[in-house]
């Protein structure tokens, strides 16, 4: 896997690099090949060159594991990627989520794995455990027509011992998250000797996570001679800086997003006090034309409670966060795919990657704190040339961040009104109307059964005597149910009161929009955070970016929700946002920090 000098000659390749050049070689033989069949006069027809995942010169092992997972095409990342990564250079790739850029570095990564090296070969740093897990299984599901290479996910919160235990036993893909993977790299049990190339995942995520120094403390570690792949949705003048120092001569892939897709995706937002918003959440599924709805919430915490409540609403809901096993979350996919869940209740990470065509609503149940999140959120719907809605949940205090979130997406976020009863019920009555239109265009799927149900008719028409309309009314009262109200009757004072409390701070905020300037980050707005203690200090060799990043994996945040940190020297002081669950801090707790628990407390 060494990193070649050039690859402009490709003749000065050394005989291991020639094995790296099979798909170039492949190319070379059926021209020699097309030459002796002109020459004897045999054939003349133009070469045809290989399509699809063949050109790249993979194994027959991986084009068959390709084939059986349905991929026919490589998407545009993976066609840049992948031949340089092949020829061993140093990569700095550029590319949003959902454009297949796991694939485009784990493939050809997988294919120059030396199955008599022991150690670990590729190592790949991911922000959060829930990126290094999906990671990690999307190389085992790559990796199946390469049945001894085995892969193993370094991250806090699974034990170490097992990690050790297993790195002993022979591991050639390590993917971990930073704090985890400077852990077994001080305790001497993960091997760098053998390390040929390190991958980047969200260098930018990393970046804000406060896991910068972090990575460069590991690549100090690593041996001179490698390979460095370094992917990032965005560009930062840090990640400029990372690349710029460690990667040589590296090849640079720009993936744009395609503007025109965002067009597709209508963007509005509902203000409101934090105590209605559960109320809204309902009113707002109740405009849903019954296609598929995603729900970002910021915690898992408030997934499980989110799914719960609306559950009791007789939604048919399901959760997908940093807790949800593989399996399952494939299972949960596919019955969201198929129709058989209409609402998903998840967090960024968990729902990352996620392409579900049938997805029309986005609703952001908390306000991302990140620009970019956001971004990736709204993205799940408006797929494939569809339009799609996105709806974002903020508080008054919120609203000065809206600018942020317009740049990022490139077009105005409509403000939108609390659907009070007229509208649900004009809504209620408009679906029945529909469902009906619908129903009397289609048929059984037997002709018997039509007859019977014809026949049904005829006979309670003739027996009670009743007309057509009121057979209809019957049949209507009788899809309802006995139990279910038509019209919406529920008290709406608070949605009075809420939209006169959003005027007033729209007025307030449209005079004060030019005397201040508010940004997105840790400083925001201290009232709105409690402060924590936890165990670990100087003594430890604790820096902030440590404790951002343990305590964002294990609650399952986004690193700038975390306030201010002072650091002293047998512990340090955090800022937290109010209202976290008590269950996440008993989790944070347990939580180590250079082989330290947090043993995390209220600071009163």
């Amino acid at each position: 896997m060494a990193k070649t000098k050039s690859t402009k000659d490709i003749t000065s390749l050394d005989t291991s690099e020639k094995s790296n050049q099979s798909d170039f070689n492949k190319v070379i033989d059926s021209l020699e090949n097309q030459e002796e069949k002109k020459e004897n006069g045999k054939d003349k027809q133009v070469i045809n060159i290989e399509k699809g995942f063949d050109c790249f010169g993979f194994s027959e092992g991986l084009i068959t594991t390709l084939a059986n997972k349905g991929y026919v095409d490589p998407t545009p990342i993976q066609k840049a990627a992948i031949p340089e990564l092949m020829l061993g250079r140093d990569l700095l790739g550029q590319a949003q989520t959902g454009t297949g850029k796991t694939a485009a570095f784990a493939l050809p990564l997988l294919e120059r794995i030396n199955n008599k090296e022991q150690h670990p070969q590729v190592l790949v740093l991911t922000p959060t455990r829930e990126l290094a897990m999906q990671v990690a299984e999307s190389f085992k599901a790559y990796s199946e027509g390469h049945p001894n290479i085995k892969i193993l996910a370094l991250y806090g919160g699974s034990d170490f011992r097992s990690q050790i235990y297993s790195l002993k036993r022979g591991i050639e893909i390590v993917v971990g998250t930073p704090g985890r993977v400077m852990d077994h790299i001080r305790q001497g049990t993960l091997i760098q000797e053998a390390l040929q190339c390190l991958v980047l995942d969200e260098a930018d995520e990393m970046l804000r996570m406060g896991f910068i120094d972090d990575i460069e403390w590991i690549l100090e570690q690593l041996p001179n001679e490698r390979q460095m792949v370094l992917f990032s949705a965005t560009m930062p003048p840090e990640i400029r800086r990372l690349s710029k120092r460690y990667l040589k001569d590296p090849a640079e892939i720009t993936i744009k997003s395609k503007k025109k897709e965002a067009q597709l995706i209508r963007q509005r937002y509902i203000t409101m006090q934090n105590s209605y918003k559960l109320e809204v959440l309902k009113r707002v599924l109740e405009l849903n034309l019954g296609e598929g709805v995603i729900i970002f919430a910021r915690t898992k915490a408030i997934t499980l409670k989110l799914a719960e409540s609306l559950e009791a609403s007789k939604h048919n809901v399901a959760v997908l966060n940093g807790d949800v096993p593989q399996n399952l979350r494939e299972r949960t996919v596919e019955r969201l795919k198929n129709g058989g869940i209409d609402v998903l209740v998840a967090t960024d990470v968990a729902a990352r990657g996620l392409d579900v065509e049938r997805i029309s609503l986005v609703i952001n149940y908390d306000m991302p704190f990140d620009s970019e999140a956001y971004v990736h959120r709204i993205g799940r719907t408006g797929r494939a040339g569809r339009t799609g809605d996105a709806i974002l949940f903020i508080s008054p205090r919120e609203r000065s961040f809206l600018g942020n979130l317009e740049r990022a997406g490139g077009q105005k976020i409509e403000k939108m009104e609390i659907p009070n009863n007229e509208t649900i019920n004009k809504h209620r009555v408009e679906k029945i109307k529909k469902d009906l239109i619908r129903n009397a265009s289609s048929k059984r799927k037997t002709s018997e059964e039509l007859s019977l149900l014809k026949g049904i008719v005829d006979e309670i028409e003739s027996e009670l005597e009743l007309t057509s309309k009121e057979i209809a009314l019957a049949a209507l009262n009788l899809a309802l149910g006995e139990s279910t109200t038509l019209l919406a009757s529920d008290d709406e004072n608070w949605i009075n009161q809420a939209e006169r409390y959003s005027r007033s701070n729209d007025r307030r905020d449209s005079r004060g929009r030019n005397r201040r300037r508010h940004e997105i980050g840790p400083n925001s707005n201290d009232k709105d955070k409690d402060r924590f203690r936890v165990e670990v200090g100087h003594r430890d060799r604790v820096k902030p970016g440590n404790i951002v990043g343990a305590i964002a994996n294990e609650a399952g945040i986004n690193g700038r929700m975390i306030g201010r940190i002072q650091i002293f020297e047998n512990y340090s002081l955090v800022d937290l946002p109010k209202g976290m669950p008590t269950s996440i801090f008993q989790n944070l707790k347990k939580v180590k920090i250079m082989n330290k628990e947090l043993n995390i407390n209220r600071q009163n």
